[in-house]
C-alpha cells in the first residue's frame, strides 16, 4: 500500500508534464515534424511489435495477464512461421516488447517514445485504463505508427482523438451507465433511489461523472456527487458523512483498488451500510478481491466485460473465451481474469492486419487495421468511422464459494442474452461485509 501511495504522490507532482506533452502533441506543426513519415525498414529479419503494459504499480490487476497472453499468442504465430511480408520475400517471426509502464503514465510517454524511435518497432499493442492507453495512442499519432488498443472506455479514448493511426475496442460509458441502472431498478421499490457517487480527479472520474450524472438524470434517482479528490486519498471520512446525511443506499463510482478498501473499512467503522454498491475499475480481479479482509467484497457488484462464458472464438486461432481461461488457470494456478481477453485480443487483430498488408510499411499496416472485420476472443471486431469497435457488456456480482474462493457471478446480461447468466443477485448487501476492523 505505501508503494501504491508512493506511485500516485508522484504521478500528481509530474502530471504538469504530461499535459505540457499533449499540448505539444496537438499543437504540433506537421510540416515541421521530421518523423512524420514512416520510419525505413530496419534492418532484421522478424517483427517487432512495442507493448507497454502495467505491470507493477495500482494497474497491476489490468495488466498482470498481458505477458502469458502475450507470449501464448506469439507462439502460436511462429509455430506456423510466423507472417509473410513482401518486403522479405518471406514469412517473418514475430517478437514482441514489452515493457512495464509501472502504471505511471509519464514513464508510458517515454516507454513509448523509446520503442518507436530507439527500437523501431514496425506497430504498437497497448490496453489498460486511460493512464497508459491515452498517452501511447498520443505518441503513435505523433510519430504516425499504427497502434491497436482496448481496455479503456471509448468516451475517455476518444477524449484523446481525433485518429489516424490508432483503433480501439471497448465498452461505452452510455453502456455502463445502462447497465449500472439497471442493476439498481430491478430492487427500485426496495431501495430510496439515492445514489452516492465518487469520482476521482483523473480522465477516468471527469468522464464518467459527466456521462453518469447525464444518463441517470430523470430516470428517478437523485444523485450525490462526491468528486475532486486525489487517487492518493486515505481518508473518505467526508463522503460517508456526506452520504450518511442524505441517506445514500446505492453507492457507485471509479477508481483504483487502494481507495477502494479506504473507503470500504472506513464505511463499517462509521456505520454506512448501502444496499448496493456497483463500482467499476476496482472490483473486477480475484488477485484484488481476495485481499480485502473476510467476507468484505460480498455482494458487491461491477461491469464484467469478459469471462469464460462468454460465447466468443477466435477466427485466427480457434481459441475460445472458456479454452483461453482453462488455460490460463491450467498454466498459471490462477483464476480467470477478465483481463485476460483483452490481452489476447489485440495481437488477433495486429496479426490478421499484418497478415493481410503482407508489409512492414506502416501505412498499409494502418490500411489493413481500419478494414478489420474479425472474430474475437472478445468478439465481432469492426471499426467504425471513429476508430472503435463497442464490445458487450453484463453484470456481476462476488461472492464466496464453498471452497472458500471468491468468484465474480454474472448477474445481469438482458442486453447480451447471448452471455449466460451464472447466478442471481444478492439483494441487499449482507451488513457483516461492510463491517471492518
Amino acid at each position: 500500500m505505501k508503494h501504491r501511495i508512493r506511485f500516485v504522490q508522484k504521478t500528481l507532482i509530474l502530471m504538469l508534464p504530461l499535459v505540457i506533452f499533449f499540448v505539444e502533441i496537438c499543437t504540433a506543426d506537421p510540416d515541421t515534424n521530421t518523423n512524420s513519415t514512416a520510419v525505413k525498414l530496419p534492418a532484421r529479419d522478424y517483427i517487432l511489435i512495442g507493448h507497454p503494459n502495467p505491470s507493477t504499480g495500482p494497474l497491476t490487476g489490468f495488466g498482470e495477464a498481458s505477458p502469458w497472453a502475450d507470449d501464448r499468442i506469439v507462439n502460436w504465430i511462429n509455430a506456423r512461421g510466423g507472417i509473410y511480408i513482401t518486403e522479405y520475400g518471406r514469412k517473418l517471426p514475430v517478437k514482441v516488447k514489452i515493457v512495464d509502464t509501472e502504471s505511471d503514465p509519464i514513464k508510458t510517454i517515454n516507454i513509448t517514445t523509446s520503442l518507436i524511435l530507439q527500437d523501431k518497432v514496425d506497430m504498437i499493442v497497448t490496453a489498460h485504463t486511460p493512464d497508459i492507453v491515452n498517452p501511447v495512442t498520443a505518441v503513435c499519432e505523433k510519430y504516425n505508427v499504427p497502434c491497436v488498443s482496448d481496455d479503456t472506455p471509448v468516451e475517455s479514448w476518444l477524449s484523446n482523438g481525433p485518429y489516424k493511426w490508432c483503433y480501439h475496442s471497448f465498452f461505452t460509458l452510455d453502456d455502463v451507465s445502462e447497465l449500472y441502472f439497471n442493476i439498481w431498478n430491478q430492487y427500485a421499490d426496495q431501495t430510496n433511489k439515492v445514489v452516492g457517487c465518487l469520482w476521482p480527479d483523473d480522465q477516468d472520474g471527469k468522464t464518467w461523472q459527466s456521462i453518469m450524472n447525464k444518463n441517470l438524470s430523470g430516470r428517478g434517482y437523485t444523485i450525490i456527487n462526491y468528486s475532486g479528490f486525489s487517487p492518493m486519498t486515505y481518508d473518505f471520512s467526508p463522503a460517508i458523512n456526506l452520504f450518511k446525511s442524505k441517506n445514500v443506499n446505492i453507492v457507485t463510482g471509479v477508481f483504483v483498488f487502494p481507495n477502494f478498501v479506504t473507503f470500504w473499512r472506513q464505511a463499517g467503522q462509521m456505520k454506512f451500510y448501502p444496499k448496493i454498491v456497483t463500482v467499476g475499475k476496482a472490483l473486477l480481479f480475484p488477485t484484488d478481491i481476495k485481499d480485502i479482509e473476510g467476507n468484505a467484497a460480498e455482494g458487491l457488484t461491477t461491469e464484467v466485460w469478459w469471462s469464460p462464458y462468454h460465447p466468443f472464438k477466435s477466427a485466427l486461432t480457434g481459441e475460445t473465451a472458456k479454452t483461453l481461461c482453462d488455460a490460463w488457470t491450467r498454466e498459471t494456478g490462477k483464476q480467470w481474469t477478465m483481463t485476460l481477453g483483452f490481452s489476447y485480443a489485440p495481437f488477433e487483430v495486429a496479426f490478421d492486419a499484418l497478415a493481410r498488408a503482407q508489409s512492414l510499411d506502416k501505412e498499409k499496416i494502418r490500411q489493413a487495421i481500419e478494414s478489420t472485420d474479425l472474430d474475437t476472443v472478445i468478439g465481432h471486431i469492426k471499426y467504425n468511422q471513429q476508430h472503435y469497435c463497442q464490445t458487450p457488456l453484463v453484470g456481476g456480482q462476488w461472492t464466496k464459494e464453498n471452497n472458500n474462493t471468491w468468484e465474480l457471478k454474472i448477474i445481469y446480461n438482458r442486453e447480451h442474452p447471448e452471455i449466460p447468466k451464472t447466478g442471481q443477485m444478492i439483494f441487499p448487501i449482507p451488513e457483516k461485509s461492510a463491517v471492518r476492523k
